[in-house]
């Protein structure tokens, strides 16, 4: 095989989405406070912030969310953030997934929200993608309790949950499902596969077989960029320029789409590894930056910080 070849990128492209996140299981399933400059190292350099882990919502074991909160003296905007790992791996606490994200966004005031969901083979995204909106439901339900402004939320997912939070932007049936239909906007970071029907009727990674299945109606009823309709928040996709080009490729496709409805959806490349896209976010860079101009674009006038 030629180096740059097809097989190869796609092999690669297996590679790192599969490892973008590794599994580690859930710890005790009754929520547990964590006090900030205690035991939670994510709390470190962020005087007063708190954090409230494990807490249900559903009964399944992987149906826990953690919830992060600045000190506020008035409800915090919410981003809710899911993570990757190819729709079989992951979880809430890894250590790449929240830190830096913590430590920018605490003190300027929002809360952050890292969830789990139920994995590829026992869920399928359609199955992960409501675990999502329940959780997103559920929160909203006892935002008054957690001084959460449930009108400011705003999704974020990296890789399988980029598609996923793409998915639950896009569809105003997932939308209503999680009562969610005041998100504000959805950053998407270095997903490729927004066309899941594009995706599967080309090669791809094996990885796309086991989460998406043969059903040509499935892979329909899985994608953003079929399920996309007028009134979806706007969306901020960030992909990859490095050799693997299908995630930037796919945001063009899914922007082009989004214009022909009137949805507003902004790609924005960087030079940075599928895995860096989502550790350096909230280190100080253009690349933050430019995510805190979306933010205080579909935040402004709603309570932002």
């Amino acid at each position: 095989m030629k180096p740059g070849s097809k097989t190869i990128r796609g092999v690669a492209l297996a590679c790192l989405l599969a490892c973008a996140v590794s599994f580690s299981p859930v710890g005790a399933v009754q929520p547990t406070v964590v006090m900030s400059g205690a035991t939670s190292a994510i709390a470190t350099g962020v005087p007063g912030a708190h954090v409230l882990r494990d807490i249900a919502y559903g009964d399944h074991p992987r149906q826990r969310f953690d919830l992060y909160l600045p000190v506020t003296t008035r409800r915090a905007p919410l981003i809710v953030i899911v993570h990757g790992g190819a729709w079989a791996n992951g979880d809430k606490n890894h250590p790449g997934l929240i830190p830096e994200k913590a430590r920018h966004w605490l003190p300027r005031g929002y809360a952050l929200l890292s969830t789990n969901y139920r994995l590829v083979p026992d869920a399928s995204p359609l199955d992960q993608v409501r675990d999502v909106a329940q959780a997103l439901a559920h929160v909203k339900r006892h935002a008054g309790d957690w001084k959460i402004d449930a009108d400011n939320i705003v999704l974020l997912g990296h890789s399988a949950g980029a598609h996923l939070v793409a998915l639950l932007a896009a569809s105003p049936d997932l939308r209503g499902e999680a009562q969610a239909n005041s998100v504000r906007g959805a950053i998407l970071l270095d997903s490729a596969a927004y066309d899941v029907q594009h995706v599967m009727g080309k090669p791809h990674p094996a990885l796309y077989d086991r989460a998406f299945g043969s059903d040509p109606d499935d892979w329909r009823a899985a994608s953003p960029f079929a399920r996309l309709s007028r009134g979806a928040p706007p969306m901020l996709a960030v992909c990859s320029t490095g050799h693997l080009r299908a995630a930037c490729e796919q945001a063009h496709r899914f922007a082009r789409r989004a214009a022909d409805l009137d949805v507003r959806v902004d790609v924005l490349p960087q030079d940075l590894s599928h895995m860096e896209i989502n550790r350096h976010l909230g280190r100080p860079s253009s690349y933050t930056e430019r995510i805190d101009a979306f933010l205080d674009h579909v935040l402004a006038g709603r309570g932002a910080p």
